[in-house]
């Protein structure tokens, strides 16, 4: 059997740049980079010295897609570090922003960047020429998410409003009465949706057993927030400990970090793990998305993150909902903002954001400043795991007699989209010796 190279210098429909690179002999892959090409912008190191006022407003910048989440990260690091309360109140709000920016961020993903891939279309276009309903509903969907993140943060990217200890403006009660109308107005068309991509085959040579992480909600049923990183073999970890628990490193290849457990052991982060751990926590319309889009578990199939993600999305319309009415049901008033002033100390945050564990940590000095700062996001956990399925995956497509290098290509890149990366996210700051 000859040997292949199959090359993917820029993977297309995800965001930042980045490229595949795989070798294969003898029937089986022997080399797998997953390349990241962008530069390394640093961003930890920019915060040291800063005041913690100014740490979101830069924070947020790391990316347009991921903006609202690294702003509630930060702001949770901070308020632990200042040991600052946050009210029922900023706690609706926050959660109703996190929601907003899933629903953008999936819907993104599902219908523009991924499901293209099934169907056998090469961009939306091509999608929404054969489904312009479907194409059109999509961009509803995003629009309404942008639209939440706006009304919540000041603007529909890189928030403004949100401020450690509260919000500089709260949204009136008729905003959020209007958003709550837009979100009930979107489900039936939403589990239309469901429907729709249930009926899609999914293939099965990218299926291998994964090890799977995601936060334990605090409160009961399914969520966003939590204080225990879980595995899916069983071990567990407080937030403040996920140094024991995720070992960052650096590979050749990419100018974007790797990530691997104390173990050794790669493993995947989002909307799949989610449901993968805390599935059987859903409710509502989301438990019959998840047994229309999983009716015999498929878990272990990372191009099952898809359907994934859409499930999350019916989780997330109703749960806003449900934030919109915890604020409906206290006072309105027009702000609600905390004295803070500068102190000491150090504190750990973690999120799901829509592509999985988020991590941030500050270390401020008696003034406010940060002395330390370190991100550990989402895309840089997964891309070790990324070039491990397109190993397996790469195998398995061998076994098809007759498979062309477009073939491969195509499965390649299936495999890494499915993951949804954000790659600009993954690149910062490394440690350079010498």
């Amino acid at each position: 059997m000859t040997n292949r190279t199959i090359t993917v210098p820029h993977l297309g429909r995800v965001e930042g740049h980045g490229g595949i690179h795989i070798t294969l002999a003898g029937g089986h892959v022997t080399d797998v980079d997953m390349d990241i090409h962008e530069g390394s912008r640093y961003y930890e190191k920019l915060l040291v010295g800063k005041d913690f006022r100014d740490v979101q407003g830069i924070i947020t910048r790391v990316c347009a897609l991921c903006s609202a989440d690294h702003t509630v990260a930060a702001l949770a690091a901070l308020e632990s570090a200042l040991d600052v309360p946050v009210n029922e109140r900023t706690r609706a709000l926050r959660g109703l922003l996190l929601r907003g920016a899933a629903i953008e961020s999936h819907a993104l993903h599902v219908f523009a960047l991924a499901l293209p891939d099934f169907l056998g279309f090469d961009s939306l276009m091509g999608l929404a020429e054969r489904h312009p309903d479907e194409a059109g509903f999509a961009l509803r969907l995003k629009q309404l998410g942008n639209h939440i993140q706006s009304v919540i943060g000041g603007r529909a990217v890189h928030p403004i409003n949100t401020l450690v200890g509260g919000f500089g403006r709260l949204p009136s009660h008729a905003a959020i009465e209007s958003l709550r109308s837009d979100l009930i107005a979107v489900m039936d068309p939403l589990l239309g949706a469901v429907k729709m991509v249930s009926s899609i085959e999914v293939p099965d040579w990218a299926a291998r057993r994964t090890l799977f992480v995601a936060l334990r909600p605090t409160r009961p049923g399914f969520g966003f927030r939590g204080d225990t990183i879980c595995t899916s073999d069983g071990a567990e970890y407080p937030v403040g400990s996920y140094r024991d628990a995720v070992r960052e490193f650096t590979v050749e290849h990419s100018t974007a970090r790797h990530a691997a457990l104390e173990s050794g052991e790669t493993y995947m982060v989002g909307s799949l793990a989610r449901l993968k751990l805390w599935g059987d926590r859903l409710d509502g319309a989301a438990v019959q998305a998840r047994d229309e889009l999983f009716p015999a578990g498929g878990v272990d199939n990372v191009l099952m993150n898809t359907r994934a993600q859409i499930v999350e999305t019916v989780y997330c319309v109703e749960s806003a909902i449900t934030f919109c009415d915890a604020f409906l049901a206290l006072e309105e008033i027009e702000t609600e903002l905390q004295e803070v002033e500068g102190r000491a100390g150090c504190g750990v945050a973690a999120i799901e954001a829509p592509r999985g564990t988020l991590f941030h940590e500050y270390e401020l000095d008696k003034d406010g400043k940060v002395v330390a700062a370190n991100i550990v996001t989402p895309t840089a956990q997964n891309l070790a795991n990324i070039e491990r399925d397109l190993r397996n995956s790469g195998d398995r497509l061998q076994e098809t007699s007759g498979i062309s290098d477009a073939e491969l290509k195509r499965g390649f890149e299936m495999v890494a989209r499915a993951y949804d990366p954000c790659i600009s996210c993954s690149v910062h700051l490394v440690q350079i010796d010498g």
